[in-house]
């Protein structure tokens, strides 16, 4: 079974109510629902949240909530990978056993059915071990270019080291863009996600990977949601 988990705190300290926030006039975790179901059943697909608001809003759709999540996973500490073990874990009491999670954050409204089923096909068809497939965007912001740390003696110094003179001659940096992960369940019951070393890459575009985290990012994602089809 692939089990399609979407995590939606109540809590957003940046944007408040971010995750049922309208964005152009539709609640922003709806865009989410929305791609999810055109490539599973409803059965499939789990909304996490410990808001009752957000679990209107989504019973709204006629998604169906199957449980609030508890306080103790609700809090600022509380991480993804918890949040995943609990979900499988209440699955399991009903006597469905998760093979795989796909987890999708209602903060990427420009991921659409169409990455979503593209990334699954990679994941499932792969030729190779795979613990974690995750989404990524080539980086603005090269590593090897333009990123800079402080050393020692207060000097900048480039955080990777490299001879390359132009942009164009150092290596390809990948950053996550918080669209899609989809995890092996038998490595999450082996490993904790920070020590998962077969992962491999889905890559999207930069439009399509816009994650909302600031009123800026908010501003922009609405100007694209508005002026491309996201197709």
């Amino acid at each position: 079974m692939i089990l399609v988990l979407i995590p939606a705190r109540g809590g957003s300290k940046g944007i408040p109510k971010k995750n049922i926030k309208l964005m152009n006039g539709k609640p922003l975790i709806n865009y989410t629902i929305e791609a999810a179901r055109k490539c599973f059943s409803d059965d499939d697909i789990c909304v996490s949240t410990d808001s009752d608001e957000i679990i209107d809003i989504v019973e709204n759709t006629g998604l169906k909530v199957p449980f609030k999540r508890p306080d103790v996973l609700a809090s600022d500490s509380a991480t993804s990978e918890s949040i995943i073990h609990h979900a499988i874990e209440f699955y399991q009491t009903k006597g469905v056993f998760v093979d795989h999670v796909m987890l999708l954050q209602p903060t990427s409204p420009l991921r659409n059915e169409h990455h979503i089923k593209a990334a699954l096909d990679q994941y499932l068809n792969c030729d190779k071990v795979v613990e974690m497939l995750v989404s990524v965007k080539i980086t603005d912001a090269n590593p090897y270019y333009l990123l800079a740390e402080e050393d020692d003696a207060g000097y900048l110094v480039k955080s990777k080291i490299s001879n390359a003179t132009r942009r164009q001659d150092v290596p390809t940096v990948y950053e996550y863009n918080g669209a899609i992960y989809i995890y092996n369940v038998a490595a999450l019951k082996n490993k904790s996600i920070k020590d998962f070393t077969k992962v491999v890459k889905f890559e999207m575009d930069a439009t399509s990977s816009v994650d909302i985290d600031t009123p800026l990012d908010w501003k922009w994602a609405e100007y694209l949601l508005r002026t491309t089809k996201n197709e």
